[in-house]
């Protein structure tokens, strides 16, 4: 593969290889997409020949567009003329929220209004020269929720709703001087999926902060190009496994004789070719779509939870006169089938066992970078040991599916929804086009097993979910639909999986329960567990410590239910993290769901997921209760310890009180790969002139000792401890990293610390998103900011947190040079 372009220092942005965004051009609407080998129903493409030579692989130049924006808060009319005075505006990196907001407390009036977005630019090095001309778009990944882009006071782009990319071309509108590019945001509670027609925020489950909080880029292309490419890998399990492509070609203009050649090629490990097919194509202005499919490829590596092996399609498209582009997509050889006796992967049965997933985070909404966001997929796979996760209740950030790709996370992805439907054509005519620009966004993903055309949890509208159902199918044809249904009633159900949200519960014996499957159906439960169950309807830190535990118990509990019957495909438990909604008066503006809170800290609810891997792997002694002053919070005859051990030794100051098994024959624990421990402790008395007794839970697997953890009473060693999540970040203005401040105890487990602020620090080029100080103690002694790049700012950013009893403590992250295929603008 080509290296990238060399692109002039002065005036141009970032640029990378390859290119993964959709293009949105009136003359794609036009275009016919079919399978198999065949042409586009107009006229665009005419088939001369297929040779297997191989053809040129030209980088595509993207330039990134997320650094010197300028913010004018409110629109005024006309600020987005180029010739406006924006001497006042605050300058801003992308991903951005219009408003200023804290871990709670969030008030959509805050964000409620119209605002505007303005970037100067210059056009020189974009526009190519008299006799190679480029075509040039800007691409933005997501605006919430309403934008007009107007570049060179010339309009060049409407978008309605918040969670899907579109383009726009701005071509005819450059100069080769400077050019300004606003942006006008309507962040207000608009009529647009998931909110309906006179429905205010407080109708759906999840907050929306307006802003441009996805990536924005500009791309630079051929007067014909490759607008996209699906991947589709099939008959993977057979002896003759292929490839099905589909390219959709944009041509700007005529090239009738003109020899082109359209060739694609299957590379391993994005570099060695393992198979090239070469079509030679005759073009006519228009857009239009040419398919093919790779074969002879041999033995292939199967793409799965434990081996996600990803290979690259790569297509070029050369054309006489013109010039070459090339497009790619990553893809990975896998089948994924829902059968009435559960779920099949690769044709072994696979059991389902997941989250749910908000992409809200505190103080910045849904605008969090690259890293922030893939880091989510990381805690759910490597951490919570899942193997899937729905995607709730919208299609979320790429840079966060391209981490399930990555490490094997599968996916449930869903239209934007929530609940409610408006009965006006208009609206549901946006629905269908949500499920057509999600599925043609992440159709090649092998991550993504399921499509969700269907709603959330909203009543039955036959023409709408058939509409919908058949926009997944014509675009992708090879994965399943469904919806998350709150109700059981067959006759409002036609989909091709039976998907349920159960949160059975039993008042009488306090534990979970579920439906039994519906018989001869493919059967997912979505959603489960949540908050119902608690009472008040939280899990917080701040709670009392059973309450806590009760979260352990409960997603335990559940889980086990899944796997008492083969029928459940799995399990997708809500929640994974905690995210501020209107609904249902929750404290603080905040729905406390999450086995993890907002900042991504594991709660005592998270115990069972962490153990849930072989110990082979890694093995895990994870207490799901305090120890403190007077013993084990909170006390009883059995505390829950999860672990994947086959013993464990309970030591208390020096001496063996117990030695434990797994509660492998305990009916609500029994059907877990590796059950948690049900321990008694004991409530030691403390003596005068002797420090509070430590806890000590020694691990063993076949004899051998392979994990231990210390836990101390003694509050008098408790201290302030400062983690960041990485020791380094591009100096781009725009990535970032969490950095979670904690009290613990002298081993460093979690202590509940209800009194005092934490207040921060930064030295060096890094920028603090969060609030500072902290609400440490109403939080509940622990607590988390972000710290972001300075723009081209290289250097040590050193975090320094203070707590008035705690103490001190800092964490230190380097800001480094961009990759130089990030380069800004």
């Amino acid at each position: 593969m080509a290296p990238p372009e060399t692109v002039p220092a002065e005036g141009v942005p970032g640029i990378e290889e390859g290119e993964r965004r959709r293009v949105s051009r009136r003359a794609l609407l036009q275009a016919a997409l079919i399978g198999g080998a065949g042409i586009a129903a107009l006229p665009l493409l005419a088939l001369i020949g297929s040779i297997t030579k191989t053809g040129p692989k030209p980088a595509t130049v993207i330039y990134s567009l997320n650094s010197d924006w300028l913010f004018g808060g409110t629109y005024q009319p006309g600020a987005e003329a180029a010739a406006f005075d924006d001497a006042e505006f605050t300058t801003v990196t992308i991903p951005h929220s219009t408003a200023e907001l804290s871990w709670h407390g969030w008030n959509p009036a805050s964000w409620q209004q119209v605002s505007i977005y303005r970037r100067r630019f210059k056009g020189a090095p974009l526009l190519g020269t008299k006799t190679s001309k480029n075509r040039v778009f800007v691409d933005f990944d997501g605006v919430m929720v309403n934008c007009t882009v107007v570049c060179n006071d010339q309009v060049v782009a409407t978008h309605q709703g918040g969670y899907l990319p579109f383009s726009a071309e701005l071509t005819h509108t450059l100069t080769s001087g400077q050019n300004v590019l606003s942006v006008i945001v309507d962040a207000r509670a608009l009529p647009v999926p998931p909110i309906s027609i006179g429905a205010g925020p407080a109708s759906v489950d999840f907050m929306q902060p307006g802003g441009i909080y996805r990536d924005v880029s500009l791309r630079v292309v051929p007067q014909i190009f490759i607008a996209d490419l699906f991947a589709n890998p099939a008959q993977v399990l057979t002896a003759a496994p292929r490839v099905d492509v589909v390219c959709t070609i944009d041509a700007a203009v005529q090239q009738a004789g003109a020899l082109a050649t359209l060739t694609v090629e299957l590379l391993e490990d994005g570099v060695n070719p393992i198979a090239t097919k070469t079509l030679g194509l005759s073009l006519i202005e228009g857009a239009g779509t040419a398919s093919l499919s790779l074969t002879n490829l041999g033995a292939v590596k199967l793409w799965s939870p434990d081996s996600p092996t990803l290979s690259t399609v790569q297509a070029t498209l050369s054309v006489a006169g013109i010039g070459a582009h090339v497009k790619t997509r990553r893809i990975g050889f896998r089948e994924a089938t829902f059968q009435p006796d559960g779920f099949y992967l690769n044709g072994q049965r696979l059991q389902l066992f997941g989250l749910n997933r908000h992409q809200l985070y505190p103080y910045t909404g849904m605008a969090m970078p690259a890293r922030v966001q893939r880091r989510d997929a990381e805690i759910l796979r490597n951490e919570f040991n899942c193997n899937m996760v729905r995607c709730s209740h919208y299609p979320q950030s790429p840079h966060f599916l391209d981490a399930c790709d990555e490490l094997g996370l599968l996916v449930w992805e869903e239209a934007p929804g929530w609940d409610q439907v408006s009965t006006q054509q208009s609206w549901q005519n946006l629905v269908v086009q949500n499920v057509r620009d999600m599925v043609t966004r992440d159709r090649s993903r092998p991550s993504v097993i399921i499509w969700g055309t269907r709603l959330n949890e909203t009543p039955d509208y036959p023409a709408l979910w058939t509409a919908t159902r058949q926009a997944a199918k014509q675009l992708d044809p090879s994965r399943p639909s469904s919806g998350a249904m709150d109700s059981r009633n067959l006759a409002q159900w036609d989909e091709d999986v039976f998907a349920f949200n159960d949160y059975s519960f039993s008042r009488t014996t306090g534990t979970s329960e579920l439906f039994p499957p519906l018989p001869g159906l493919p059967y997912l439960i979505t959603e489960s567990v949540g908050v119902v169950e608690a009472r008040p309807m939280h899990f917080t830190w701040t709670d009392p410590p059973a309450l806590l535990a009760k979260q352990a118990a409960l997603h335990a509990q559940t889980h086990n239910l899944a796997r008492s019957d083969t029928r459940y495909s799995g399990l997708l438990a809500w929640a994974g993290f905690d995210y501020c909604s209107l609904r249902g008066g929750r404290p603080a503006n905040v729905k406390w769901a999450g086995v993890a809170d907002g900042f991504r800290i594991p709660k005592l609810g998270a115990a069972v997921y962490r153990a849930q891997v072989d110990p082979k792997t890694k093995p895990v002694i994870v207490p799901v209760f305090f120890w403190e002053l007077g013993g084990v919070q909170p006390p009883g005859p059995q505390a829950m310890i999860a672990s994947n051990c086959e013993q464990l030794d309970i030591f208390v100051d020096g001496g063996r009180v117990t030695t434990a098994l797994p509660a492998s024959g305990s009916p609500l624990y029994k059907n877990l790969p590796y059950p948690p421990f049900l321990v008694p402790l004991p409530v030691p008395a403390r003596n005068a002139g002797h420090p509070p007794p430590d806890l000590h839970i020694v691990g063993y697997v076949a004899g051998q000792r392979v994990a231990e953890v210390r836990m101390s009473a003694d509050p008098s060693r408790d201290h302030l401890v400062v983690t960041a999540d990485d020791a380094s970040i591009a100096a781009d203005g725009s990535d970032a990293t969490r950095i979670v401040f904690r009290g613990v105890d002298a081993y460093g487990n979690q202590r509940r610390v209800s009194t005092g602020t934490v207040t921060l620090t930064v030295a060096g080029p890094g920028v603090l998103v969060g609030d500072n100080p902290f609400e440490f103690g109403a939080y509940g002694g622990l607590g988390a900011v972000w710290v972001r790049s300075e723009a081209g700012q290289v250097g040590t950013i050193t975090v320094t947190a203070i707590h008035p009893m705690l103490g001190q403590a800092q964490a230190t992250v380097q800001s480094s040079r961009p990759d130089a295929t990030t380069a800004l603008i």
